[in-house]
């Protein structure tokens, strides 16, 4: 029963998320709409710059990947790290195969949504970042994959930790164009 009162508590403070209009003029076949449990945060991809990073996002929300999965690692005044729907905390990456870096001029500032990776230049998989500030020392080391068009202020609300305790949620991710 407790169980079932916790799903309609989050479902009722989901909602008003679910139904919020998407920006005017977002081109909808490359843009992502994260449905949090804080509201509704949109991004611009950008495929012109990394299209495989750009088609693999798109593919995993498809795929349901990044549904309830938390953001593991968020850190004040430098980012909010997600996308490890295989172990939720950081360690995980999707079944399809690490991304070769598509690294661009674009530089790391608040907004801008990059790939994580490891060591390798080229293990991007399925995890992603967004940033609260500038971070220069990124640029041409990691792969800009898009940028926050709206939603910024669900961003900044997030929990803060590494690792986050009780971290918020990805509850469901989209792509725009899928959306009905």
């Amino acid at each position: 029963m407790i169980r079932l009162l916790g799903l309609f508590a989050a479902l009722v403070f989901a909602l008003p998320a679910f139904g919020q209009a998407l920006p005017a003029n977002l081109d909808k076949q490359n843009a992502i709409v994260i449905d949090t449990n804080k509201g509704r945060i949109v991004i611009a991809l950008r495929p012109d710059i990394a299209p495989k990073h750009a088609e693999r996002i798109k593919q995993l929300a498809r795929d349901g990947y990044y549904n309830n999965v938390p953001f593991h690692r968020v850190i004040d005044g430098f980012m909010a790290q997600t996308g490890d729907g295989k172990n939720f905390n950081g360690t995980g990456g999707s079944k399809y195969p690490n991304l070769t870096a598509e690294f661009s001029n674009v530089p790391f500032t608040r907004g801008v949504v990059g790939m994580a990776r490891s060591n390798d230049p080229n293990s991007a998989n399925s995890q992603f970042f967004i940033m609260y500030a500038d971070g220069s020392f990124l640029n041409g080391k990691y792969t800009v994959v898009g940028k926050v068009v709206s939603g910024m202020d669900v961003v900044d609300k997030l929990k803060r930790g590494e690792p986050v305790a009780d971290p918020d949620k990805m509850l469901k991710v989209q792509v725009a164009s899928d959306i009905k």
